[in-house]
């Protein structure tokens, strides 16, 4: 059925209740599934429709109101839509109870999407399912739309030493005859759900063990196999019982289920999932040996675990209509972990990472031709997983963030509280949420938020100071990274929250709502800079002697960790997108070398990666200019903060050490590079501990890159050895980073040599991005397995989008540019076009900045002596 350009199942039954039974059987990769679907009936109808997808139906029986209907109708598939359809040869009538009963065999597959399998480094089998966001399908015929909730009784068969877990507790448990083996197995029941989407159900079959809380007021526990040691599950495990009595109390609604699982699974396509009740994750996002991990990995279990328990009442208990409402959860559970990060962990001042984590990468899809609005139409099922990207997340949380800030934190929470008072259990649109911080703020919410949600892009706001009367006009135009609007893609005026900082503070009434607008600064031109705090969406352009102004004012402590790292940011954008030059940047930079704080740092670097990137296929004394531009910039900060870590080392200056260590050390600083050549032996020779954690990824990097065969091997050895799965994707990652023609042609080979997961391919490619040779191979490997990519990731996953973006983002050519289109021209596209758009337009950016800054860059690294060799500031 067609609504509004939405592919949807007709509406003639509503689902009420689902009765399931799956047995998986080990040996042949399938399972014995049962289901029985309560249904009312809402108009006259002759025939049912339902979502299945690789499901081999053996018998389907029909009742209404008690009575048979059909034991053998007609069935027929659309494999298009996902849908089977049943004859019933005789109507049914409006208000009557049908009652809907399939016996099937599904497969228990190896693609990480439905009811799948699992293997531990053991070589035991786990069954577990992964249903968003249209897997559910795979698992039992059902109305696979997020608004179709129904209540679901669950009953798993297995051995008896497996673990069952679902969504609820555990009802009983008793022997039964299996359907698979011949045999008894046990048969667990679990507890009726209450409503809910069909994306959020959830089974997990496997030897399993498990570590428990009574710090909540319900059971918590963090289940992991067998191999996996109890305690690298404590840190989540505590994260999750103050969180949910966190969010209680900030919802004021109580958590609606018996008890909260949270299992680590060895193969998994995402960082985590939020099933009610039965949250799954990927191994290194769940678990983490405290003592041996970097200051990163913690921060990014604790933000995860956040995140996905916001979903519990965002997203689970109200739930978007439909999926071009995904931002709804995505930015919220997004922007709700960071703000509990912060409630727990104030030293980590995660809202200065938003601003160069979060927010840059929101700003830097939005700033592509091929980007889309945060509430994108979504017409067909296979569309969704594209959508699972920085729009959803990262802009749509920087919009929460931005309205957050305009209406104060406090209201913006008790906005929420309504929300989720007024539509527990039902199903929303973004429209509701505005309406419920509207009742709250008493400002007109949507009038503001409409245009962010429902136009894609940004603008870019050019300042012009009016010396005589202390006035700045400012002007509004979309921004492209391509820097090549078009006068039709300018005509959206967005409301653009000012965050006017003088010497007096923070004024967040002001709005630039026109194209061009005058504003009167309450101390004419001494001091000012727009967007405090970079919370909202948007880049300033200044004029050039502002900017060395402000530069002088970081300098002076009139701004913000977030001011100095926004401007730098929007400076290096600005750069890019030719509204600027890059020596202008390069130059902004350098005033930055006495900066002391890890987030500036982090973006200053982010910036010169970017036009090291860029100039990546430049010849070598440009590239090499770069390095040491690099080079002479950090060195010195690097050697004064050192690189040894105390055992209670602070966690931000942690991370500050690590960053300036591989920066320096990576562009060839010859005392970090000895300190890290030393560690390196001593690692392969067996002290796993002469590495700190924290530096570990730059060490290895440093040692692969500069070294041969005998390095190369020894990181690939210890992917396979290491302890945890943070060390072993340090690992893999690191493997890229070889320079050789015959190890990079073996890095390639190891992606789909089975010797590394699925969910892991993207690992060693990834690496590969830091030579120009590495990129060209990489591209040539993904033409020459493109068959093997497509059957290893299904389009319905976001994998294989992942790794087309991986293998054609590094260009930075016109020809580069030619040969991707060439290859793609008459591919099926299905379930990546975005992406593949997107990396596209990332070259013809690119290719724009070099076109306009080529000779601008070489002027400046010969005029600063920046020769290769040795610059110096």
């Amino acid at each position: 059925m067609n609504t509004g350009g939405r592919v949807v199942l007709p509406t003639n039954v509503v689902p009420r209740h689902y009765d399931v039974t799956l047995e998986p059987d080990f040996d042949k990769f399938t399972f014995e599934g049962s289901v029985t679907i309560d249904l009312d009936v809402d108009e006259d109808s002759s025939s049912i429709s339902l979502n299945t997808n690789d499901v081999d139906i053996h018998t389907t029986t029909v009742h209404a109101d008690g009575a048979l209907v059909t034991s053998s109708p007609k069935l027929s598939y659309d494999a298009d839509t996902q849908t089977t359809t049943i004859d019933l040869g005789s109507e049914i009538k409006k208000g009557q109870k049908v009652q809907l009963k399939h016996t099937y065999t599904g497969q228990l597959n190896d693609n990480m999407a439905g009811f799948y399998r699992s293997k531990t480094k053991t070589g035991q089998y786990l069954a577990v399912s992964q249903f968003e966001a249209t897997d559910a399908r795979r698992a039992l015929p059902c109305f696979d739309e997020p608004a179709l909730k129904a209540e679901f009784t669950a009953t798993l068969i297995a051995d008896e030493k497996l673990t069952c877990l679902s969504n609820m507790d555990v009802a009983s448990t008793t022997m039964v005859e299996s359907k698979t083996s011949g045999g008894k197995k046990k048969a667990v029941k679990f507890n009726r759900s209450p409503r809910m989407s069909t994306y959020l159900l959830a089974f997990v079959v496997g030897e399993l063990k498990s570590i428990a809380t009574d710090k909540f007021r319900l059971p918590i526990k963090v289940w992991m196999t067998p191999d996996q040691k109890d305690s690298d599950g404590a840190f989540s495990l505590e994260v999750a019982a103050k969180t949910l009595a966190f969010y209680e109390k900030a919802f004021q609604a109580p958590y609606p289920l018996p008890k909260m699982d949270m299992v680590a699974i060895p193969d998994f396509a995402a960082g985590a999932m939020e099933n009610w009740g039965l949250v799954t994750y990927r191994v290194v996002d769940l678990l983490f040996d405290q003592k041996t991990a970097g200051a990163a990995t913690k921060e990014r279990v604790a933000e995860v675990v956040q995140h996905e328990l916001a979903h519990q009442w965002f997203g689970n208990l109200v739930t978007m209509d439909f999926w071009d409402g995904l931002w709804l959860n995505e930015g919220f559970a997004t922007w709700m972990s960071w703000y509990s990060c912060n409630e727990f962990y104030p030293e980590w001042k995660v809202w200065e990472t938003f601003v160069i984590d979060t927010l840059q990468g929101a700003l830097s899809l939005d700033g592509l031709r091929s980007s889309h609005p945060i509430e994108v139409p979504v017409h067909r099922a296979e569309d969704v997983n594209q959508i699972f990207d920085s729009i959803s997340y990262s802009k749509g949380s920087a919009v929460l963030r931005m309205i957050s800030k305009y209406i104060g934190e406090d209201v913006f929470i008790d906005g929420v509280r309504k929300y989720i008072k007024k539509h527990a259990w039902g199903n929303t649109q973004t429209g509701d949420l505005w309406e419920a911080l509207s009742e709250a703020s008493g400002k007109d919410v949507s009038s503001v938020m409409d245009i962010w949600t429902k136009k894609m892009g940004y603008p870019v706001v050019s300042v012009t100071e009016n010396e005589k009367d202390g006035s700045i006009t400012l002007k509004q135009n979309r921004f492209l990274r391509t820097g090549d609007v078009k006068p039709e893609e300018d005509e959206t005026l967005y409301p653009v929250i000012l965050g006017l900082r003088t010497k007096d503070g923070v004024d967040e009434s002001l709005m630039l709502t026109e194209r061009e607008q005058t504003f009167k600064l309450p101390h004419g031109l001494d001091f000012y800079k727009l967007n405090a705090d970079h919370s909202a969406l948007f880049r300033t352009s200044y004029p050039p002697e502002r900017l060395a102004r402000l530069g002088k004012a970081a300098k002076d402590g009139l701004l913000t960790v977030e001011d100095r790292a926004g401007m730098i940011a929007d400076a290096g954008a600005l750069a890019a997108s030719g509204n600027a030059k890059t020596s202008g940047i390069l130059k902004l930079l350098e005033g930055f070398s006495t900066e002391n704080q890890f987030v500036v740092w982090n973006e200053i670097l982010t910036r010169i990666s970017s036009v090291r990137n860029t100039w990546m296929f430049e010849d070598e004394a440009a590239r090499d200019g770069l390095k040491a531009f690099q080079r002479a910039l950090v060195s010195k900060k690097a050697h004064e903060l050192g690189w040894q870590f105390s055992e209670n080392e602070d966690h931000i200056m942690g991370q500050f050490k690590a960053l300036m260590f591989g920066s320096a050390g990576l562009a060839g600083d010859q005392k970090i590079q000895s300190a890290a050549k030393e560690m390196f032996e001593n690692y392969t020779a067996g002290d796993h501990n002469a590495i700190h954690p924290n530096i570990r990824a730059s060490v290895l990097a440093m040692a692969v890159r500069d070294g041969g065969e005998k390095e190369w091997e020894a990181v690939r050895e210890r992917s396979h050895s290491a302890l945890t799965a943070d060390e072993r994707n340090t690992c893999l990652r690191t493997l890229g980073r070889t320079q050789k023609p015959e190890l990079i042609k073996r890095t390639l080979e190891l992606a789909l040599s089975g010797e590394i997961k699925t969910q892991d391919i993207y690992m060693p490619i990834g690496g590969l991005g830091t030579t120009p040779e590495g990129i060209e191979k990489r591209w040539e490997w993904m033409q020459e397995n493109w068959d093997t990519l497509i059957e290893k990731l299904p389009p319905s996953m976001t994998m294989l989008s992942s790794v087309v973006s991986i293998c054609v983002s590094g260009f930075t050519s016109q020809k580069q540019l030619d040969r991707v289109q060439d290859f793609f021209k008459n591919k099926d596209k299905k379930g990546f076009d975005r992406s593949l758009e997107q990396s596209q337009d990332s070259i013809r950016s690119k290719i724009g900045w070099l076109g306009r800054d080529r000779s601008d860059v070489e002027n400046f690294l010969k005029e600063k002596g920046y020769n290769g060799v040795q610059g110096k500031l």
